[in-house]
């Protein structure tokens, strides 16, 4: 099955991306299509100009990283389809500028990767592949990394894991289009030393550099990308719009994945121009009026995060409350903003975990188990959580929330440290 080949589609990261008739099949639906009209990273092209990669690249690219992972670990053709297949839709959730719709989709007690499986059983995906011979219902759950099959538990991990094919391809492929150079992995050594063991993937110790190099990447990517301050503050404005716009728009009413699917980043920017309520947020944004971060506080700790008290949004609310009395300000002035935040870029990577990534090593022709954080005090000294505080406002009141925000959180205000 894998080995008939379609085509190839050209990737400026790996050159010739070779796939399927079925793939071709599945490129062409209206719903893989969709992604092209889907940022990658909505907002970072404030920043970085360059970052107008769009979803589906990433799907494409984390489709060839599975596959690759795949060959590596199984010999079962259709496992490795499977795999593919997996990777090529991880994505077909994600709503109008990505994570950033997530805060919507709360409203129906969903994230992305519930209505990617409610696409993949639900859309002309399903057709395609019951006629291929593919159990929808277990390609679905595969797609999430959900798959419930105890003896093979490791193939759920090429999908989602600390060091999966998603993160393998996003971290190199957001790093080359930002220009952040913080991607510069040999991911492809990582992939060919990873393999099943004791039920899970572990990486081969003779590849932990390259693993350390990964690691250290996805923090940074973490740091200056993904939740670079500037960033989160175009993307704080755009969940603003979303939300506001949300009554007049129905942006979260969808009932069906056609109400879904017409749903991209054309249509709403469009639509949240157009609505009255969401318009002036829009217009500043087309003027590069953004928020301005008056306070932020920063660590990598070694216990539960402190982030995670913000994870109510009346939590949230009360503290924005608070500091917007001190600064003598409307509420509507101040923004809490911490990774705990539906609508950050892979909020997961502030977790790091590096005793989710279980190592080998070969004593002859034997697999042993061997511990990696004692292995490596790079790791070892990664192992945490990267905690971010910020609070943001307009340009006018940036001294005034800066010290407010201090005397409720504690720490120096962050305008205190930059030249006005």
């Amino acid at each position: 099955m894998v080995r008939e080949r379609w085509g190839f589609i050209k990737d400026p990261l790996y050159g010739y991306v070779a796939i399927t008739p079925l793939e071709k099949r599945i490129i062409d639906t209206k719903v893989v299509q969709r992604l092209r009209r889907l940022r990658q990273l909505a907002g970072a092209e404030f920043v970085y100009p360059g970052a107008n990669h769009t979803r589906f690249e990433h799907s494409v690219g984390a489709m060839h990283l599975a596959g690759l992972m795949a060959e590596n670990i199984t010999n079962d053709e259709n496992e490795i389809q499977s795999l593919r297949l997996a990777g090529l839709l991880h994505d077909i959730g994600h709503g109008p500028f990505s994570h950033i719709f997530e805060e919507i989709l709360v409203k129906q007690g969903r994230n992305h990767e519930d209505i990617t499986t409610w696409l993949v059983q639900s859309t002309e995906l399903a057709d395609i592949l019951k006629d291929a011979g593919f159990n929808t219902g277990d390609l679905s759950q595969l797609v999430v990394g959900k798959l419930q099959k105890k003896t093979r538990t490791f193939l759920n991990q090429v999908i989602r894991s600390s060091v999966d094919a998603d993160k393998l391809d996003y971290i190199v492929r957001d790093s080359f289009h930002t220009g952040a150079e913080y991607g510069s992995v040999d991911i492809f050594r990582l992939i060919y030393t990873i393999e099943p063991f004791q039920g899970n993937l572990a990486v081969n110790i003779t590849a932990i550099t390259t693993l350390e190099a990964f690691l250290i990447a996805r923090v940074l990517s973490f740091r200056s990308i993904y939740y670079h301050r500037v960033c989160r503050g175009v993307q704080r404005m755009l969940a603003d719009a979303l939300k506001i716009a949300d009554e007049e728009l129905g942006l979260s009413a969808f009932k069906n994945p056609d109400d879904y699917l017409n749903m991209d980043d054309y249509t709403t920017w469009t639509g949240l121009k157009q609505c009255k309520a969401s318009r002036p947020i829009i217009e500043r944004l087309e003027r590069r009026e953004l928020l301005k971060c008056a306070y932020t506080v920063e660590s990598l700790v070694q216990d539960h995060p402190t982030i995670d008290l913000l994870d109510k949004e009346s939590v949230r609310r009360q503290i924005e409350e608070e500091i917007a009395a001190k600064a003598k300000v409307n509420v509507d002035k101040v923004h809490l903003d911490s990774p705990i935040l539906p609508s950050v870029p892979y909020r997961h990577s502030t977790q790091l975990d590096p005793m989710k990534i279980p190592g080998f090593a070969y004593i002859g022709k034997k697999k042993v188990a061997v511990d990696i954080v004692e292995l490596s005090r790079v790791i070892s000294s990664l192992k945490g959580y990267l905690d971010i505080i910020r609070v943001y406002t307009t340009a006018p009141f940036r001294q005034r929330v800066g010290k407010a925000a201090q005397a409720v959180l504690g720490g120096a205000p962050y305008v205190s440290g930059i030249s006005m």
